[in-house]
């Protein structure tokens, strides 16, 4: 009894929010010029922002919200035939622009007014968040997310992010954050960060003015003697830093998003080849510049007996090889591959099962990275203008490495000076690849 009167007053106080919510942006979009309902944007910030920090009263608040949205803020059709009629009959200045009024949904310019307010940026975010967990059930909000993600990219465009070193003297707030959104190698407490932040390890973030203290996305890099090809001794928190002479090569080993509201937005590209650009400038000696990567579709990929003889581009006799390869590992695994996730199997691999692992994992990197398929790693670094370097058996023997890629890791290199014909190639179907990755493709 008790429990239906709380629900019921739950679903009403839910309704009037969502009532409350929706007046404010017609009130919103029905103000003329920039400065008109400032007062009226910042309660629907405030309103918004609460209903975010609630999530059980925001689910049903937040899709009432989004039904009005997508239904009641579209650009009227017929207002939209009529002018694209009139541009096709003189293409002029003035009808290319009634037509561009005409086909804009109200919706982006509601968001455009609340983004002028204090704390209408995050709260901005913070609807995306919530309606990127929506789309799946409710695909009919996706001409929402079109028009939020077209947005997102223009007010996050890396031309107006600050990067920023961060180090040890850093807010710890900051520094906590870096603890909690670390999404590649986990952070094991304030030691493990604190190492991490010598001089031989750098650690570099994007910023958004109005969100000055929230990373957007970080990089860590270690400065090292050269490639490394293993993930180990570059996490070991009770390593000893090495001293500044011997730094001759910077090596991406992880980077993470710290906004799920801003997926889709691209920021990593654009802040490795900053990174890379400025530790240039800071660390002359500095000769090359590449990562330590993860392969986390490999091992899936491979358990699902893929088709060998149908990965594009392989080369007359390829296939042969890769089934070899691939019975070999089988034979060592007694018929079932998922026994590469263990440790115990990788000690007992000789040097033919080191290259058979190898030459699998080069056809997955070089035949499916330029496809739809591939590893969404490799599609990132391949795409940003990288070099497939290396490959490297065993680099990561953690739980999370032998699940993922059988413990596979994979150096990419970014030669700065070819970044954008390598990038032009990629988008092409070729994936640049060193000699010593080219057998057998």
């Amino acid at each position: 009894m008790f429990e239906d009167l709380r629900n019921a007053a739950d679903r009403q106080r839910t309704a009037r929010a969502t009532r409350r919510l929706v007046l404010d942006c017609r009130r919103l979009l029905s103000e003329d010029g920039e400065m008109g309902g400032l007062g009226v944007a910042a309660d629907v910030v405030q309103r918004l922002s609460e209903l975010i920090a609630q999530p059980t009263l925001a689910l049903e608040a937040l899709d009432g919200l989004f039904d009005f949205l997508a239904r009641d803020l579209n650009p009227d059709p017929a207002a939209v035939l009529r002018c694209a009629q009139a541009y096709a009959e003189r293409a002029d200045a003035a009808s290319l622009q009634a037509l561009q009024a005409a086909a804009e949904p109200p919706r982006q310019e509601l968001f455009r007014r609340l983004n002028r307010i204090p704390g209408g940026t995050a709260a901005v975010l913070g609807l995306r968040r919530a309606l990127l967990l929506r789309l799946r059930a409710r695909p009919d909000l996706q001409v929402i997310e079109v028009d939020l993600l077209h947005l997102l990219g223009s007010w996050f465009n890396p031309g107006f992010l600050q990067m920023r070193r961060v180090d040890w003297n850093s807010p710890a707030q900051l520094l906590e954050k870096i603890i909690q959104h670390e999404a590649v190698h986990a952070i094991d407490g304030w030691d493990d960060l604190r190492r991490r932040l010598q001089p031989d390890r750098r650690c570099f973030a994007f910023f958004h003015p109005q969100l000055p203290a929230e990373p957007l996305i970080f990089v860590e890099v270690a400065l090292v003697p050269d490639l490394p090809a293993g993930i180990a001794p570059l996490i070991d928190k009770t390593s000893t830093p090495l001293a500044a002479e011997r730094f001759r090569t910077a090596a991406f080993y992880s980077i993470s998003n710290c906004e799920p509201g801003l997926k889709g937005v691209s920021l990593g590209n654009f802040l490795i080849k900053t990174v890379a650009q400025q530790l240039q400038r800071e660390v002359p000696r500095l000769r090359v510049f590449g990562t330590l990567s993860p392969i986390p579709g490999f091992a899936s990929w491979l358990l699902k007996k893929p088709d060998l003889a149908a990965l594009p581009g392989l080369k007359k006799g390829a296939t042969a090889e890769l089934q070899a390869a691939h019975d070999r590992l089988a034979k060592l695994c007694g018929g079932d591959l998922e026994a590469l996730r263990s440790a115990a199997t990788h000690q007992a691999m000789g040097p033919d099962e080191d290259a058979a692992l190898q030459r699998l994992c080069t056809a997955y990197l070089a035949c499916l990275a330029p496809t739809p398929a591939g590893d969404p790693v490799a599609r990132f670094h391949l795409d940003n203008g990288a070099r497939l370097e290396r490959l490297n058996v065993r680099g990561n023997l953690s739980p999370a490495g032998l699940r993922q890629s059988f413990g596979m890791m994979v150096n990419y290199l970014y030669d700065l000076d070819k970044v954008e014909a390598h990038h032009t190639r990629f988008r092409q179907g070729e994936v640049v690849r060193s000699r010593a990755i080219g057998h057998p493709f």
